[in-house]
């Protein structure tokens, strides 16, 4: 009877806990490439000391995301001379496997991939500093199919290394190549690695293209080296552009959609931030600013639209953005330059100076409800949220966090 007892209080124990909702981050700023996830029941609060570490990995240098699907972490790194893809087991942390992409590529700004790998099914995408890019098996790393973007579009390799991260729609892996002869945005078939279709001609920036649907029409967005582009998702058709030039050519940060027919652009170097409204028309499409000022200059990661604001990092200050006016709602200094990504009803939120810190996502005014020293070395990578657990990482380690209400 005590045994029996007890299943039946172990069962109501499960039934009354709550129930996190989890979802996949299966790449780029994860679920639509917004950084946000739908997860719930996540701690409000942390101890002094930060959530629970479930694990540390030693992973290597590189800038890459953290891509999580199903319970493998996938991203690139660099380890001694080579560029690598490297799979782990999400709950351990252990090395699954790890594939040699190319020799490591290393700058004044630090050596490693910067691209963010992708999964779709059983394969993950993975695109190196130098362009090359592989479609291999999650199960065991095998390659299913590659290119090279230099030798096969003429592409040049920006001056701090390709950062942009292969964009899945529908059937096709689409790809900021910023090559030669229209070959500035190229769609691959994702099973085999055969152009579909191209367009544009720019050369590239450190962005990643967005997929977006603005009257009825589906549309592939992307930043490139010197203006916003959108190409017809089905055909590779030139829909619209609009210029948009920054020192260095980079732009980097991800183009943010407010829906139904606007977009959020931001650069750093003093350039500053727009709104475009995207009119359609029997004629086409007609893109018009809504604004644009120096209050919001995204860098190198972008910013998060919740619930109509965007909140994202001016430089080295933290803000709230109104994105119908411009208007600044609130700033929140001392971070120097950051990442964050929004979940149940909070914001978390990465200091280049290895600072993680939990905010309420409230355009009323900055509340901060925890934050602790993760890291002591830069962390230039957004976090990821997957399954309740927080994955950070720095230019060596990989730390899961543990985010579950208890």
């Amino acid at each position: 009877m005590r045994s029996r007892h007890l299943a039946i209080t172990s069962a109501l124990s499960l039934l009354l806990a709550p129930l996190v909702i989890a979802d996949d981050w299966a790449g780029y700023r994860g679920p639509e490439g917004a950084g946000r996830s739908a997860e719930s029941n996540l701690l409000s609060e942390w101890p002094s000391d930060g959530p629970t570490e479930l694990w540390r990995a030693t992973i290597g240098g590189g800038y890459s995301g953290l891509t999580v699907a199903g319970e493998r972490v996938y991203t690139l790194s660099s380890r001694g001379r080579d560029e690598v893809a490297i799979a782990l087991d999400a709950a351990s942390g252990e090395t699954v496997w790890q594939v040699r992409l190319d020799e490591n590529r290393s700058d004044d700004q630090g050596d490693g991939p910067r691209s963010t790998p992708t999964v779709d099914g059983d394969l993950v995408y993975a695109l190196g500093a130098r362009g090359k890019l592989f479609a291999l098996e999650v199960g065991g790393g095998f390659t299913r199919w590659t290119r090279d973007l230099v030798d096969d579009f003429g592409a040049p390799i920006p001056r701090w290394g390709v950062s942009t991260s292969p964009l899945v729609e529908g059937d096709l892996l689409i790809v900021d190549v910023g090559g030669r002869s229209g070959h500035s945005l190229v769609a691959f078939d994702k099973l085999t690695g055969e152009v579909r279709w191209t367009s544009g001609g720019d050369k590239p920036g450190y962005s990643t293209p967005v997929a977006v649907t603005i009257g009825s029409v589906r549309q592939i967005v992307s930043f490139s080296g010197t203006e916003l582009i959108s190409a017809n998702a089905a055909t590779g058709e030139l829909l619209w552009r609009h210029p948009w030039s920054t020192s260095y050519d980079v732009n980097a940060a991800m183009p943010v959609f407010l829906p139904p027919n606007r977009i959020f652009i931001s650069s750093s170097y003093d350039t500053g931030a727009t709104v475009l409204e995207i009119a359609s028309s029997p004629d086409g499409f007609q893109v018009r600013p809504s604004w644009k000022s120096r209050v919001m200059k995204n860098h190198f990661n972008s910013s998060v639209l919740v619930d109509g604001f965007l909140y994202g990092f001016d430089n080295g200050t933290l803000k709230c953005v109104d994105p119908a006016s411009g208007d600044e709602k609130w700033a929140a200094r001392g971070f120097a330059k950051g990442s964050l990504l929004y979940a149940d009803g909070k914001l978390v939120i990465l200091s280049e100076r290895g600072v993680l810190a939990l905010a309420e996502a409230d355009p009323g005014e900055y509340t901060e409800r925890s934050r602790f020293q993760v890291f002591k070395t830069k962390t230039w990578t957004m976090p990821t949220l997957a399954n309740g657990r927080l994955f950070v990482r720095d230019q060596s380690e990989l730390i899961a966090l543990d985010l579950r209400e208890q």
